[in-house]
């Protein structure tokens, strides 16, 4: 990957969680829990998974950083949405871990040398991954689930 698509991409990954809270403006409690006609997840299960997410990908790039090969595992989205019950816990701290997550690992972005953007690993799922790999999907992650959020929303009104 070049210079100036990682720049980008890494640009994008900063301005994840202002999409998410952009996707978010003026929600009611009763938008935030209408189930999509499709029977996917509704706005507030959307944010509880992107926070997981976010947060297990910030522990993914670190330990492709610090470690040698790691195995990078895989979880089920479905069993966390259900087992940590997204349906009725309030957003704002998943919103926090977000912004959280996603600032400490910009942190470590920046300071990235040549060999550190060439680590790799393994994931458990896909096979090989490395730190390039992880910046390609999470870059687009909050982007991806805004545009659910925005989906959802769209056919409560």
């Amino acid at each position: 990957m070049d210079a100036a698509k990682r720049s980008a991409l890494v640009a994008q990954y900063v301005a994840g969680p202002e999409v998410i809270r952009a996707a978010l403006a003026g929600i009611t409690d009763v938008e935030l829990d209408a189930r999509p006609a499709d029977g996917g997840w509704t706005a507030r299960e959307v944010v509880h998974h992107t926070a997981d997410s976010e947060m297990t990908s910030a522990i993914r790039l670190r330990r492709l950083i610090a470690e040698d090969d790691p195995l990078i595992v895989g979880y089920d989205g479905d069993e966390f949405a259900r087992r940590l019950r997204y349906d009725d816990r309030p957003i704002e701290p998943a919103l926090a871990a977000i912004e959280g997550a996603r600032a400490t690992t910009a942190q470590i972005l920046d300071r990235l040398t040549e060999a550190e953007w060439g680590r790799t690993g393994t994931h458990s799922e896909t096979g090989a991954y490395g730190v390039e790999r992880w910046l390609e999907i999470y870059a687009a992650h909050c982007h991806e689930h805004a545009d659910q959020i925005r989906r959802a929303l769209a056919e409560t009104k």
